[in-house]
Formats: structure tokens, sequence, C-alpha cells
């Protein structure tokens, strides 16, 4: 069993709330993740990773987007080779693709770092997490 620790930013929403963000890499180079616990999958947005791929790449798929103030939402699925999150490296990862444009649109205009989607229970859950707020940080293990 490996322990890993990876460290977390704690992003203030000016009034309503805080995020934590954690970077992962993929498509070989580091971009932010919000951490959400209530997620069920890690998403990524759709437009940000079409930067990055064929729109070929991305498989559709019939399942519903529940919980994302629709249900009517296309969502995909990706096949990555790998994804980083901190030392772990998950090889053959299936992420799911949505469109998450408001979230990103909504940090941009808050001023705050970009982010290409959300880490969520699928990973979590693996890798038997534990945050750490005080400390602002992930425990993993793998």
């Amino acid at each position: 069993m490996k322990k890993i620790t990876v460290p977390l930013e704690l992003i203030d929403l000016h009034d309503d709330g805080f995020h934590l963000l954690v970077e992962v890499v993929v498509f070989g180079q580091p971009f932010n993740v919000v951490l959400d616990t209530g997620a069920s999958r890690t998403v990524f947005d759709k437009s940000t990773v079409e930067q990055h791929i064929t729109t070929e790449d991305l498989l559709s798929t019939e399942l519903v987007s529940a919980g994302l103030g629709t249900t009517s939402m296309e969502s995909y699925i990706l096949h990555l080779p790998a994804i980083k999150v901190g030392n772990l490296e998950i090889s053959d990862f299936r992420a799911a693709v949505l469109d998450l444009s408001t979230i990103c649109y909504t940090y941009q205009n808050m001023n705050l770092p970009p982010v290409i989607g959300v880490l969520g229970g699928d990973i979590l859950y693996r890798y038997k997490s534990v945050i750490d707020y005080h400390k602002l940080e992930l425990k993993l293990i793998a």
C-alpha cells in the first residue's frame, strides 16, 4: 500500500462558500479540477477536452447526468491512457465528458483559476481518500 498526499487549494467563492481545487495531469499537462465528493464520477469539460483530442475520441453515452440541473445533457465517455493526481498515476482511465461551460464561465467571471472539470467519487472511493481541510491535503491509498 502506497500513501499519497496531494496538496489542495481552497477557493473562496465570494460569499457563496468554498471549493477545493486539486491539480491533475491529463493530455500531458496540468489542469485544476474541483474536488467534488458529491459527484459520482470524474467529469471533464467537453469544450476544453476537444482542444486536446479529436471529436471521434469521445464515445456518446445514454447515461443521465443527474445532479447537474438537467436530465437532457449530452454525455460522453473518454478513455484516457493516464491521469495523474499528485504522485498517483491511474492508467486506462474512463472519464465522463459533459458541457461544463457554465462552471468554467463562472470561475472566469469571478477571476478564479480555470478548471477542466471535477474529481469525483470514482477516484475518491477507489483510493480511499481522506480530505484534510486544516492541512489542505487530499490523502489517497494506492
